[in-house]
């Protein structure tokens, strides 16, 4: 165990080892990694526990270096539990090479990687280290399919459960997903281009020069129309018009060649170095007990909006669509896919999710619906609030995806619980 301080927060840190495949408990075991956040002043005392569920799939948790935001607001209030997902930080990790490596078996191990897992892994986090205690959760985007799936799995161990812009649809339909967000990507590029319009043509400029040259990023990898197209990621989070625009401006060193700046920024956006299990996992995650196989519903929905071809104008972007070509195309991805394909054609799946349970659920669940949200659509998550048993929504369109990152939400999702009677 290591102890240490930041600015206004003592952080303590261990590791706990957890199987591989919890239904193989006695077969390879990997590390879960967790650090612990405090009020220097509040260290010794009975604090109620919160553990933040990360957004992702296959995102380690944020990494502190003062008190802000609703880490500030919850230290005020509880101990913080931060347990980097399976493969994540400094959890047992995992990239391209470790997978390939597993030849075969790599999409059953991809497959370890789930909610239910991590679920399975904070449960034992919540035991051995925390004697069992109840613990509230605070969820980010993906966070809050791990909040359904352990309101469906294992209810007694929490005291509340706060999500911000991640309430999955259930049933999971990845199909039904991919028909909203290509529209709602859309509107954000139409929005994107209204707020900065010179770009229509700047942008034009960039795809028609990919589009004729081969044009290569600094790892050697080519970059192409469709990959520049998947900037638009960044669309659904503030600041991300204005880093498009930046990154735009300065594109072209002089006529027909691109600046170094550019092509830097552009890799460091579609390279997948600091999360590679984002794009892997990405469809994967709809799959729930017999609803397979996923088969690429992200490219089969592109490949029915002609509006979205790489020589239409103005240029449409992307947005959190995980297509073929990443895994051809992108060096650091290309390892993971065979495995990737094995999980598309994958018919059955581990169940994430007890629709009964959810529906007679007791945990207080307080949700943050981003009515404008780019990646998790409004109306479904409503949806499936409305199948939830005693859960309360604020729907807000004053806040993008990332509004976790204020106190504000976090304060307000707080708020609603303690009106109906507070935490358990």
């Amino acid at each position: 165990m290591t102890e240490y301080h930041l600015p206004g927060i003592h952080v303590r840190e261990q590791t706990v080892t957890v199987p591989l495949d919890w239904n193989a408990p006695g077969g390879e075991q990997i590390e879960v990694f967790v650090r612990e956040l405090v009020d220097p002043d509040r260290r010794t005392d009975d604090l109620p526990l919160l553990t933040y569920l990360q957004g992702g799939p296959g995102g380690a948790n944020p990494r502190p270096v003062d008190r802000s935001g609703w880490i500030d607001e919850a230290l005020k209030n509880y101990r913080i539990v931060l347990v980097d997902q399976r493969g994540t930080g400094r959890s047992t990790p995992i990239d391209a090479q470790i997978v390939a490596e597993r030849g075969d078996d790599g999409a059953d191990y991809l497959a370890c990687f789930r909610a239910d897992s991590i679920v399975r892994d904070l449960e034992h986090v919540r035991t051995t280290v925390y004697e069992g205690r109840r613990w509230a959760t605070i969820a980010q985007s993906f966070g809050g399919w791990i909040t359904l799936a352990y309101l469906s799995h294992a209810p007694e161990a929490l005291s509340a459960s706060y999500v911000c812009g991640g309430i999955p649809g259930i049933p999971a339909d990845a199909n039904e997903v991919y028909r909203r967000t290509f529209s709602r990507v859309a509107d954000k590029t139409a929005e994107y281009y209204r707020r900065h319009p010179g770009d229509i043509d700047a942008v034009a400029r960039i795809a028609d020069h990919l589009a004729a040259e081969d044009v290569r990023l600094p790892d050697g990898d080519r970059l192409t129309v469709h990959r520049f197209q998947s900037l638009g990621i960044d669309f659904g989070m503030k600041p991300g018009f204005e880093r498009m625009h930046w990154l735009i401006e300065d594109a072209f060193i002089r006529p027909g060649r691109l600046s170094e700046g550019f092509l830097a920024g552009a890799l460091a956006r579609t390279s997948s170095a600091a999360n590679p299990l984002f794009w892997t996992l990405q469809e994967s995650i709809y799959g729930d007990g017999g609803n397979g196989p996923i088969a690429w519903a992200a490219q089969r929905e592109r490949d029915r909006r002609p509006e979205f071809d790489g020589d239409r104008r103005p240029l449409l972007f992307t947005g959190e669509m995980a297509f073929p070509w990443m895994f051809d195309e992108v060096r650091l991805l290309r390892g993971f896919a065979p495995a990737v394909q094995a999980l598309a054609e994958r018919p059955t799946w581990s169940t994430l999710y007890d629709v009964d349970r959810l529906a007679a659920n007791e945990v207080p669940v307080a949700a943050a619906v981003y009515f404008d949200d780019m990646y998790v659509d409004a109306d479904l998550q409503l949806q499936t609030l409305r199948g939830l048993g005693n859960a309360q929504h604020w729907v807000t369109n004053e806040f993008e995806h990332d509004g976790i990152g204020t106190a504000r939400v976090f304060e307000r999702l707080r708020e609603l619980v303690r009106d109906r009677g507070g935490e358990r």
